[in-house]
């Protein structure tokens, strides 16, 4: 039959069901091709909190949001558009988030007896009248996928397993995405099983084609590619970006790499990506915890290496005394935090940024360590590859702060070519027979130099001890360790001369609102300021990717505005300090569901204090 075509700017879809449904998989097969297509997107992965919860329940709920089109995407959106369940308990999760009018492609099998039970839903919705509100098309996904494999020779299990490509299938027909680098990708994966590659082929082309033949779809959506500056793209997502950002400075830097961690979930993938590099020079230590994590990055950045741990809120708790040792030793060392939901175990699996104030303070003693966030999954490449340059260039450990939301993430990313990338500077200290050497003399930063151990005469003390100024002996004269906390304290503070000035996302200079933000609130933030100004009112967004020092300017830009509005996923952090720095009487906006903010949430804030009811 002749199907009508409609053409669209944006949609958002949420594929969601079990965790072994498959929904992360096809939610990044479609993303993979939907950047290929060309489109500018954003995602947002969202997977249950617990690791093995019971199928069929709504904690067991797994979802994958893609928000994609022919525009400027900032945020996985919203609301979405589609919605693809495979059971009850995948519905009565995700409904809530469905737009008005919004289409519902339902497996029948999911809502059988067993699975309205287990979803603790009285009625199947699929029968009553319950979803008059949207489009619904009941697919009998399951059944399909069944009678497509019938022959195949697998197993119930293996069959079971590939309706996911199915799904994915559909969706490629519904929105003209091409499958051929989804077959090439199957066959890449299953290359030691080519009949399981096919197989999922097979299902994949089934989905394809049940939408072209079947009478229950009427209409395909054209989302032309968006216009985007020149360049070579790939998709990508946050935590991999990290890792190429730390391969890349170490390049710049032409050093080995050394990363010591321990696995933790968000920043696992950190540990796994850097692992595949080993003709970069890099090395991948996974030790028995996170205190022998931080140590032996420690030991390799005494030894010359870039060094670099990595882990989330509960395992930085676990490194603060060493931390506080790399501080003493000033030696460079880049300390991933990829946040989650917290305190303690919290919820490992659902973003937060909950630990800035930890980044900024955790430590015993005066130990100011510099911070830097990306705001974006691609830009996780950029603020890696900073974190890199201030260790080095400055002799200081530097936190990373990413967030789950980022690392889990993804969207376009224009990656930039070797040359276009600064040099890092590397200065090892050498011998000079007219002076003594001074472990803790100075430069003009107020550097110490990188002395390696084995360099004849640069023999020098290292420890947590209190050093003499230059000397590097230990010393307990109280004069000297004010002086000594002084010197680290305003060696910190003058990488400020070292980085870009802020500036203003969107928006004019001066005006009514200021909304300013850091990490990934960036894309909620930004979707929402520039709707707003659209439509004439008077509000700005500035997005802080240095958090410790601040930007030199960012007291100006911050006064050239009526009310600075903060939005943060915890209870004010950064409003805290903002007003402890400058005495601004800023306002904060705080979440702490383990979600992302929405563009809608943002755009409501900022009405609220433009129009007071």
């Amino acid at each position: 039959m002749i199907k009508e075509n409609q053409d669209l700017d944006e949609v958002t879809i949420r594929f969601a069901g079990d965790s072994g449904d498959g929904m992360q998989l096809t939610g990044t097969q479609f993303t993979h091709t939907t950047a290929l297509f060309g489109n500018d997107l954003s995602t947002f992965p969202d997977y249950p909190a617990e690791i093995r919860a019971p199928q069929g329940t709504v904690p067991g709920v797994s979802g994958f949001q893609i928000h994609f089109g022919s525009k400027p995407i900032y945020n996985p959106g919203d609301f979405s558009d589609v919605l693809v369940v495979m059971n009850a308990a995948a519905l009565k999760a995700n409904i809530r988030n469905l737009k008005k009018g919004g289409l519902i492609i339902a497996n029948i099998e999911g809502f059988d007896v067993k699975n309205l039970r287990l979803a603790k839903v009285a009625q199947n919705p699929l029968e009553d009248d319950s979803l008059n509100d949207y489009q619904v098309i009941k697919v009998d996904i399951t059944d399909l996928t069944t009678e497509c494999l019938k022959d195949s020779g697998l197993t119930t299990k293996e069959i079971e397993r590939c309706k996911n490509m199915f799904v994915l299938g559909l969706l490629y027909w519904l929105y003209h995405r091409p499958t051929e680098a989804t077959i090439r990708r199957l066959r890449a994966q299953f290359a030691s099983k080519p009949h399981i590659a096919e197989a999922n082929i097979q299902v994949l082309k089934a989905g394809w084609n049940y939408g072209e033949t079947t009478e229950v779809f009427t209409t395909q959506y054209t989302v032309q590619p968006a216009k985007m500056r020149a360049g070579t793209y790939r998709n990508i997502m946050g935590n991999p970006a990290t890792s190429y950002g730390l391969i890349a400075g170490a390049t710049k830097a032409n050093l080995p790499l050394f990363y010591g961690s321990y696995p933790i979930t968000p920043a696992s993938d950190i540990l796994h990506e850097l692992s595949k590099y080993k003709n970069f020079n890099v090395k991948t230590f996974q030790a028995e915890d996170e205190i022998a994590a931080v140590t032996a990055s420690i030991g390799a950045a005494y030894g010359g290496a870039l060094a670099i741990t990595g882990s989330s809120g509960p395992g930085i708790a676990l490194k603060a005394e060493a931390l506080g040792l790399a501080f003493m030793i000033e030696l460079p060392l880049v300390v991933v935090n990829v946040q989650r939901g917290g305190p303690s175990t919290g919820m490992p699996t659902k973003t937060e940024q909950a630990d800035l104030l930890q980044a900024l303070y955790g430590r015993n003693g005066e130990a100011p360590i510099p911070v830097v966030a990306p705001q974006t999954p691609s830009d996780c490449f950029n603020m890696a590859f900073e974190a890199c340059r201030i260790a080095i260039e400055h002799m200081t450990p530097v936190f990373f702060l990413s967030d789950a939301s980022l690392a889990n993430g993804s969207e376009p990313w224009c990656f930039p070519d070797e040359k276009d990338l600064p040099q890092i500077k590397v200065a090892f200290a050498q011998h000079d027979p007219e002076k003594p050497f001074l472990p803790y003399q100075r430069n003009e930063k107020g550097v110490r130099p990188w002395a390696i151990p084995g360099t004849p005469q640069l023999e020098h003390r290292v420890g947590g001890l209190e050093k003499e100024n230059e000397t590097g002996n230990i010393s307990y004269d109280p004069i000297n360790h004010e002086l000594m906390t002084q010197l680290r304290a305003k060696k910190v503070a003058n990488i400020a001369h070292h980085i870009p000035l802020q500036h203003i996302e969107v928006g004019k200079d001066t005006g009514k609102i200021l909304v300013l933000g850091w990490g990934g609130t960036y894309g909620a933030i930004k979707a929402a300021t520039t709707e707003l100004i659209a439509q004439n009112y008077d509000v700005a967004h500035a997005h802080l990717r240095y958090l410790n020092p601040f930007p030199l300017n960012l007291e100006e830009i911050l006064r050239n505005f009526d009310t600075v509005l903060i939005p943060e996923l915890n209870c004010g952090q950064l409003v805290k300090v903002i007003r402890d720095k400058y005495n601004i009487n800023a306002l904060a906006y705080n979440k702490i569901q383990g979600l992302p903010f929405t563009k809608a949430e943002i755009i409501t804030e900022i009405l609220r204090i433009i129009e007071p009811q």
